[in-house]
Protein backbone atom coordinates (compact mmCIF):
# COMPACT_ATOMS: atom_id res chain seq x y z
CA UNK A 1 0.00 0.00 0.00
CA UNK A 2 1.15 3.53 -0.72
CA UNK A 3 1.73 6.19 1.92
CA UNK A 4 -1.25 8.54 1.96
CA UNK A 5 -0.30 10.91 4.79
CA UNK A 6 3.28 11.57 5.93
CA UNK A 7 4.41 13.74 8.83
CA UNK A 8 8.12 14.51 8.75
CA UNK A 9 10.11 16.00 11.64
CA UNK A 10 7.16 18.12 12.73
CA UNK A 11 7.80 20.81 15.35
CA UNK A 12 5.08 23.02 16.85
CA UNK A 13 5.52 25.67 19.52
CA UNK A 14 3.03 27.43 21.75
CA UNK A 15 5.04 30.54 22.52
CA UNK A 16 8.20 29.32 24.24
CA UNK A 17 6.73 25.86 24.89
CA UNK A 18 7.69 23.07 22.48
CA UNK A 19 4.50 21.07 21.98
CA UNK A 20 5.80 18.78 19.23
CA UNK A 21 9.51 18.01 18.96
CA UNK A 22 10.32 16.44 15.63
CA UNK A 23 7.47 13.97 15.20
CA UNK A 24 7.42 11.71 12.14
CA UNK A 25 4.68 9.22 11.27
CA UNK A 26 3.01 7.61 8.28
CA UNK A 27 -0.52 6.59 7.41
CA UNK A 28 -0.86 4.13 4.57
CA UNK A 29 -3.76 4.19 2.15
CA UNK A 30 -6.60 2.17 3.62
CA UNK A 31 -4.93 1.88 7.03
CA UNK A 32 -5.80 2.72 10.61
CA UNK A 33 -3.02 4.25 12.70
CA UNK A 34 -3.51 5.17 16.33
CA UNK A 35 -1.66 7.81 18.35
CA UNK A 36 -1.61 7.14 22.07
CA UNK A 37 -0.26 9.05 25.04
CA UNK A 38 -1.07 10.78 28.28
CA UNK A 39 -2.74 14.18 28.54
CA UNK A 40 -0.36 16.86 27.31
CA UNK A 41 1.69 14.48 25.17
CA UNK A 42 0.86 16.40 21.99
CA UNK A 43 -1.81 14.20 20.41
CA UNK A 44 -4.42 16.89 19.78
CA UNK A 45 -1.74 19.36 18.68
CA UNK A 46 -0.60 16.83 16.08
CA UNK A 47 -4.08 16.64 14.54
CA UNK A 48 -4.48 20.42 14.66
CA UNK A 49 -1.15 20.84 12.89
CA UNK A 50 -2.22 18.43 10.14
CA UNK A 51 -5.45 20.43 9.76
CA UNK A 52 -3.50 23.71 9.65
CA UNK A 53 -5.28 24.93 12.79
CA UNK A 54 -1.99 25.68 14.57
CA UNK A 55 1.15 27.09 12.93
CA UNK A 56 4.07 24.77 12.23
CA UNK A 57 7.54 25.80 13.34
CA UNK A 58 9.33 23.30 11.09
CA UNK A 59 8.87 19.99 9.32
CA UNK A 60 6.44 18.87 6.64
CA UNK A 61 3.02 17.29 6.32
CA UNK A 62 2.29 15.65 2.99
CA UNK A 63 -0.94 14.26 1.57
CA UNK A 64 -0.27 11.95 -1.37
CA UNK A 65 3.16 13.54 -1.61
CA UNK A 66 1.84 17.12 -1.74
CA UNK A 67 2.90 19.59 0.93
CA UNK A 68 -0.15 20.67 2.93
CA UNK A 69 1.45 24.01 3.81
CA UNK A 70 0.16 25.14 0.42
CA UNK A 71 -3.43 24.62 1.54
CA UNK A 72 -5.36 27.06 3.75
CA UNK A 73 -7.23 25.23 6.53
CA UNK A 74 -10.64 25.84 4.95
CA UNK A 75 -9.62 23.97 1.78
CA UNK A 76 -8.50 20.76 3.45
CA UNK A 77 -11.93 19.12 3.32
CA UNK A 78 -11.89 19.53 -0.43
CA UNK A 79 -8.36 18.08 -0.48
CA UNK A 80 -9.63 14.99 1.30
CA UNK A 81 -9.09 15.51 5.05
CA UNK A 82 -11.88 15.47 7.62
CA UNK A 83 -11.04 16.39 11.23
CA UNK A 84 -13.39 15.18 13.97
CA UNK A 85 -12.40 17.35 16.95
CA UNK A 86 -12.34 16.39 20.59
CA UNK A 87 -15.38 17.42 22.61
CA UNK A 88 -18.30 16.80 20.22
CA UNK A 89 -18.45 20.31 18.75
CA UNK A 90 -21.88 20.32 17.12
CA UNK A 91 -23.90 23.32 16.00
CA UNK A 92 -26.41 23.11 18.83
CA UNK A 93 -29.11 25.35 17.33
CA UNK A 94 -29.15 23.52 13.99
CA UNK A 95 -30.88 20.22 13.32
CA UNK A 96 -29.06 16.92 12.95
CA UNK A 97 -29.49 17.00 9.18
CA UNK A 98 -28.38 20.64 8.94
CA UNK A 99 -25.19 19.74 10.82
CA UNK A 100 -24.51 16.93 8.37
CA UNK A 101 -25.25 19.18 5.39
CA UNK A 102 -22.66 21.66 6.64
CA UNK A 103 -20.06 18.91 6.38
CA UNK A 104 -20.76 18.69 2.66
CA UNK A 105 -20.61 22.45 2.06
CA UNK A 106 -16.90 22.63 1.22
CA UNK A 107 -17.12 19.75 -1.29
CA UNK A 108 -20.29 20.93 -3.03
CA UNK A 109 -18.29 21.59 -6.22
CA UNK A 110 -16.68 18.12 -6.10
CA UNK A 111 -19.65 15.94 -5.18
CA UNK A 112 -22.99 16.05 -6.96
CA UNK A 113 -26.23 16.38 -4.93
CA UNK A 114 -26.94 12.75 -5.82
CA UNK A 115 -23.56 11.61 -4.45
CA UNK A 116 -24.08 13.59 -1.25
CA UNK A 117 -27.56 12.10 -0.82
CA UNK A 118 -26.09 8.60 -1.27
CA UNK A 119 -23.42 9.24 1.38
CA UNK A 120 -26.03 10.62 3.77
CA UNK A 121 -28.13 7.49 3.36
CA UNK A 122 -25.07 5.34 4.16
CA UNK A 123 -24.43 7.52 7.24
CA UNK A 124 -28.00 7.00 8.40
CA UNK A 125 -27.46 3.25 8.03
CA UNK A 126 -24.37 3.56 10.25
CA UNK A 127 -26.27 5.65 12.80
CA UNK A 128 -30.00 4.85 12.57
CA UNK A 129 -30.74 7.03 15.61
CA UNK A 130 -29.59 10.08 13.63
CA UNK A 131 -32.05 9.27 10.86
CA UNK A 132 -34.82 9.07 13.44
CA UNK A 133 -33.77 12.44 14.85
CA UNK A 134 -32.72 14.18 11.66
CA UNK A 135 -35.04 17.13 12.39
CA UNK A 136 -34.12 17.36 16.07
CA UNK A 137 -31.83 20.15 17.30
CA UNK A 138 -28.29 18.86 17.75
CA UNK A 139 -27.98 20.49 21.15
CA UNK A 140 -30.73 18.25 22.52
CA UNK A 141 -28.93 14.99 21.63
CA UNK A 142 -27.15 12.85 24.20
CA UNK A 143 -23.35 12.91 24.36
CA UNK A 144 -23.08 9.66 22.42
CA UNK A 145 -25.47 10.87 19.74
CA UNK A 146 -23.53 14.11 19.39
CA UNK A 147 -20.34 12.09 18.87
CA UNK A 148 -22.11 10.12 16.15
CA UNK A 149 -23.15 13.41 14.58
CA UNK A 150 -19.64 14.90 14.55
CA UNK A 151 -18.33 11.74 12.88
CA UNK A 152 -21.17 11.91 10.34
CA UNK A 153 -20.44 15.56 9.57
CA UNK A 154 -16.90 14.54 8.63
CA UNK A 155 -17.89 11.47 6.64
CA UNK A 156 -20.32 13.29 4.37
CA UNK A 157 -17.41 15.00 2.60
CA UNK A 158 -16.13 11.54 1.46
CA UNK A 159 -12.65 12.07 2.97
CA UNK A 160 -9.51 10.19 2.08
CA UNK A 161 -8.22 10.71 5.63
CA UNK A 162 -10.34 10.84 8.77
CA UNK A 163 -8.67 12.47 11.77
CA UNK A 164 -10.43 11.28 14.93
CA UNK A 165 -9.62 13.02 18.20
CA UNK A 166 -10.70 11.08 21.31
CA UNK A 167 -13.98 9.69 19.92
CA UNK A 168 -14.65 7.69 23.11
CA UNK A 169 -14.07 10.56 25.53
CA UNK A 170 -16.78 10.80 28.18
CA UNK A 171 -18.95 8.02 26.76
CA UNK A 172 -20.49 5.12 28.61
CA UNK A 173 -18.77 1.75 27.96
CA UNK A 174 -21.60 0.44 25.78
CA UNK A 175 -21.37 3.55 23.57
CA UNK A 176 -17.58 3.27 23.41
CA UNK A 177 -18.03 -0.24 22.05
CA UNK A 178 -20.52 1.03 19.46
CA UNK A 179 -18.27 3.90 18.34
CA UNK A 180 -15.31 1.57 17.80
CA UNK A 181 -17.45 -0.89 15.88
CA UNK A 182 -18.49 1.99 13.62
CA UNK A 183 -14.85 3.04 13.14
CA UNK A 184 -14.08 -0.51 12.02
CA UNK A 185 -17.13 -0.51 9.73
CA UNK A 186 -16.18 2.84 8.15
CA UNK A 187 -12.73 1.48 7.41
CA UNK A 188 -13.96 -1.80 5.96
CA UNK A 189 -16.86 -0.47 3.88
CA UNK A 190 -15.42 2.79 2.56
CA UNK A 191 -11.67 2.10 2.89
CA UNK A 192 -11.23 5.46 4.60
CA UNK A 193 -7.74 5.88 6.06
CA UNK A 194 -7.99 6.80 9.74
CA UNK A 195 -5.59 8.55 12.11
CA UNK A 196 -7.03 7.87 15.53
CA UNK A 197 -6.00 9.78 18.65
CA UNK A 198 -7.17 7.94 21.75
CA UNK A 199 -6.56 7.51 25.46
CA UNK A 200 -8.39 4.18 25.44
CA UNK A 201 -5.35 2.23 24.30
CA UNK A 202 -7.10 -1.11 24.60
CA UNK A 203 -9.82 -0.19 22.10
CA UNK A 204 -7.49 1.75 19.81
CA UNK A 205 -4.99 -1.09 19.48
CA UNK A 206 -7.91 -3.43 18.84
CA UNK A 207 -8.82 -1.66 15.58
CA UNK A 208 -5.51 -0.14 14.42
CA UNK A 209 -2.79 -1.87 12.41
CA UNK A 210 0.01 0.44 13.62
CA UNK A 211 0.53 2.79 16.52
CA UNK A 212 2.67 5.59 17.89
CA UNK A 213 3.13 6.41 21.58
CA UNK A 214 3.77 10.09 22.28
CA UNK A 215 5.51 11.34 25.39
CA UNK A 216 6.06 15.08 25.94
CA UNK A 217 5.90 15.91 22.25
CA UNK A 218 8.07 13.08 20.96
CA UNK A 219 7.47 9.61 19.56
CA UNK A 220 8.64 7.33 22.36
CA UNK A 221 7.56 3.98 20.91
CA UNK A 222 6.07 2.88 17.60
CA UNK A 223 5.30 -0.39 15.91
CA UNK A 224 2.53 -2.63 14.68
CA UNK A 225 -0.51 -2.91 16.92
CA UNK A 226 0.49 -6.51 17.66
CA UNK A 227 3.97 -5.41 18.73
CA UNK A 228 2.60 -2.65 20.96
CA UNK A 229 0.11 -5.01 22.58
CA UNK A 230 3.04 -7.23 23.60
CA UNK A 231 5.42 -4.42 24.59
CA UNK A 232 5.96 -4.49 28.36
CA UNK A 233 6.31 -0.69 28.50
CA UNK A 234 3.00 -0.14 26.69
CA UNK A 235 1.22 -2.79 28.74
CA UNK A 236 2.47 -1.32 32.01
CA UNK A 237 1.64 2.30 31.13
CA UNK A 238 -1.55 1.98 29.08
CA UNK A 239 -3.01 -1.52 29.29
CA UNK A 240 -2.87 -2.36 32.96
CA UNK A 241 -0.43 -5.16 32.25
CA UNK A 242 -3.06 -7.21 30.40
CA UNK A 243 -2.83 -8.45 26.83
CA UNK A 244 -5.14 -6.80 24.30
CA UNK A 245 -7.13 -8.75 21.75
CA UNK A 246 -7.77 -7.22 18.31
CA UNK A 247 -11.36 -6.22 17.50
CA UNK A 248 -13.45 -8.88 15.81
Amino acid sequence: MSILLAVENLCVNYGAVEALKGISLELQEGGIVTVLGANGAGKTTLLKAISRLVPIKSGQIKLEGEDLSKFPAYTLANAGIAHIPEGRKVFATLTVEENINLGAYSVRNKLSPREIAKVKEWIFQLFPVLKERRRQLAGTLSGGEQQMLTISRGLVSRPKVLLLDEPSLGLAPILVQEIFQVIKQIHEEERVSILLVEQNARKALGVASYGYILETGRVAIHGSAAQLREDDRVRAAYLGGARVQPAK
